[in-house]
């Protein structure tokens, strides 16, 4: 069963915590970017720390950069020019004087030698020394710390694969399902599942080509593919005294392409006893590292409970905001007073589960194309549902803001805090209908889904959960006869603004009532005593109407009588044969391009790379047939829908 949540509940937890006025630093300096900056950022200010931002040119008028007291650009839009650029970076906190560096996640914050650096310079790195994140962050070496540790691990091959021959042979040895991934590696990159010596051997080539992308360093190992497991994690809190705790775990299993898509805190399905000893497993790995900082020491459980050490992360988690909402504590002031020396402030009976908390990651990717690929362009629209009691956003971006192709596809990590489960969740979907995106498409939909889905609900999930949920692909919400009914009745009445009204649908009359201030992205609309908030994403003279209803965007026709008579009569444009042009699904670069004119390819064959967002996908042939022509070659950049290959 899951804990009971405490008869005290907040509003919001967060809103609570308080800010000591200790002794930290006066400039502290932020080496990342987005929502994690302008999360860094808020601590620092109710910190009384000033800030530094660093930037690419692409970001020049991101939000961090508004937000931070100063802000130095240190290179071009790709990551190894600018986020990632050493040099560049050192020079910045010379020149500004910042006495400390916060990393976020992601980019330098597991990076041993950035880490050096800064210590040879005197400047202090808010996370753990350079010997733990060596440790921890080479899953070679942790796992065997690990399991020196007694911490339970997966078996698996504990060395470096140096070829695809030899990640064959040890696949085979330890026996499929395997995992392919980088040993540098974190966040979902260059993480492979095989099944067989062949997709072993494509495993190896994309995991070792995106893990050098991403973090610079090729180097893979490969364990036994736990199937069908839970993802849970503990946080973990630590000083330079020696002590050290675990805050709870989070629940981490609904997720695609091993990145995850929603958390929660607790979770549903452990007891008591396994939490603690997680939590203590957790610990006793912090301690044998002597760790210093916030960190995440990810499990996979199985159904019966039985927990395996995946990997520790040694930086603040992306999804750190709901164990801030069930403990109190903001984890960002805990690194910096640890980082400045200071013992922790609590003990381990001190660590409540108070309430429940889930997080949904906003993301600017199309839900339709396996799961999530991402979209580019301009947020023409965006306002953030903090109208809806007990929500946190967590987000950088605002109206205007640009998702590029550089980065990481994330809008915001929308957050919501209840009593309980039940409330944390109708909080959510309250949330999500609120929540205006316009200009990139997002995956508002595919969370909405997943937060109402009777075995999400239920806690019956696993890593598997969407493509066992979705076989055939997410579709967008299935409606009901009663909600297409309500939907036709809204959009009836929303066509000539009629404040109430009766609509006869399929022979039912529903009574519709709204205000219609079509000046709000936001809709109220009241049909039959039920309120839902609705956004009309567009509309033509024509009478086509598009409708965000449910979180899904349904595409209407609204036509007078007359209109419809004469419709018939309109030709209909011929679908493209899709099956000979091969179209990119999605923004980005090309990698590699596997044919020429005149080559014979077969059905799933891959014919060219695609980049995007750090992610590489193999694009394949839907029939077999002969090369006709090539638009495409390594290098280049390619938008949704261009053209790359013709087949004859």
């Amino acid at each position: 069963k899951a804990p009971r949540a405490s008869k005290t509940c907040f509003v919001h937890p967060s809103r609570f915590l308080l800010f000591f006025s200790l002794q930290t630093f006066e400039k502290l300096l932020i080496a990342n970017r987005g929502e994690i900056a302008c999360r860094v950022i808020k601590t620092c200010k109710k910190m009384g720390i000033k800030t530094v931002a660093i930037h690419s040119d692409v970001d020049a008028n991101a939000v961090h950069v508004k937000m931070a007291d100063e802000a130095v650009c240190v290179g071009p839009a790709p990551t190894s020019k600018s986020y990632l650029n050493m040099d560049a970076i050192m020079e910045v906190i010379k020149k500004t004087r910042a006495q400390a560096v916060h990393p976020g996640y992601g980019f330098l914050s597991e990076n041993r030698e950035f880490a050096r650096r800064l210590a040879s310079e005197g400047i202090t790195f808010i996370g753990p020394d350079t010997h733990a994140i060596q440790a921890m962050g080479d899953k070679i070496e942790s796992k065997l710390l690990a399991k020196n540790a007694k911490v339970n691990t997966i078996p698996g091959f504990d060395g470096v694969v140096k070829d695809a021959d030899e990640a064959v042979r040890i696949a085979r040895e330890i026996g499929y399902p395997v995992m392919i991934k980088a040993s540098a590696g974190g966040g979902g990159k260059g993480m492979r599942i095989a099944w067989d010596d062949e997709e072993t051997r494509e495993g190896f080539r994309f995991s070792s080509q995106e893990a050098a992308s991403s973090f610079g360093d090729d180097r893979l190992l490969i364990e036994k593919f736990i199937d069908n497991p839970r993802h849970i994690e503990i946080q973990v809190l630590a000083d330079k005294h020696g002590n050290a705790l675990w805050l709870n775990e989070r629940e981490c299993s609904i997720q695609r392409r091993n990145q995850k898509v929603v958390e929660e805190a607790p979770s549903t399905f452990l007891d008591p006893e396994t939490r603690r000893a997680m939590g203590e497993q957790a610990v006793a790995l912090a301690k044998a590292v002597k760790y210093s900082s916030a960190g995440t020491v990810e499990f996979l459980v199985d159904s019966s409970k039985n927990f395996y050490f995946l990997e520790m992360n040694t930086r603040l988690q992306v999804e750190h905001p709901v164990t801030e909402c069930i403990t109190g504590l903001d984890l960002v002031q805990e690194m910096i007073r640890v980082a400045k020396g200071y013992p922790l402030r609590h003990k381990q009976a001190d660590i409540p589960i108070n309430g429940w908390a889930v997080e949904c990651r906003v993301y600017a990717e199309d839900p339709y194309k396996s799961f999530g690929l991402p979209s580019i362009g301009k947020l023409s629209q965006y306002q953030e549902p903090l109208q809806v009691p007990s929500v946190r956003v967590d987000s950088g971006v605002q109206q205007g803001s640009d998702i590029s192709i550089f980065y990481d596809p994330m809008i915001s990590k929308l957050i919501t805090y209840g009593c309980n489960r039940a409330e944390a969740l109708k909080r959510m979907e309250e949330a999500l209908d609120n929540y205006v995106i316009r200009g990139v498409a997002h995956n508002i939909s595919l969370l909405r889904e997943v937060i109402i889905h009777p075995r999400f609900i239920q806690g019956e999930i696993s890593t598997k959960f969407l493509p066992e949920v979705y076989p055939d692909g997410f579709k967008g919400h299935k409606l009901t006869d009663l909600e297409r009914r309500e939907l036709l009745a809204t959009a009836a009445s929303l066509y000539p603004c009629l404040v109430s009204q009766q609509v006869e649908v399929d022979g039912m009359k529903l009574n519709v009532t709204s205000e219609w201030n079509l000046a709000s992205p936001l809709l109220s609309v009241t049909i039959d005593g039920t309120q839902r908030t609705i956004q009309r994403i567009s509309r033509s003279a024509a009478g086509d109407t598009s409708i965000q209803f449910l979180g899904t965007v349904y595409k209407l026709q609204i036509l007078t009588k007359v209109a419809a008579e004469l419709s018939k009569y309109m030709p209909e444009k011929a679908a493209e044969d899709t099956s000979s042009a091969l179209r990119s699904p999605m923004p980005g670069a090309v990698v590699a391009v596997s044919v020429k004119p005149g080559d014979t390819v077969s059905e799933g064959q891959e014919i060219c790379v695609i980049e995007a967002m750090k992610m590489q996908n193999s694009m394949t042939a839907a029939k077999t047939g002969k090369v006709k022509a090539v638009h495409c070659k390594a290098g280049d950049t390619v938008g949704e829908g261009d053209l790359l290959v013709e087949l004859e």
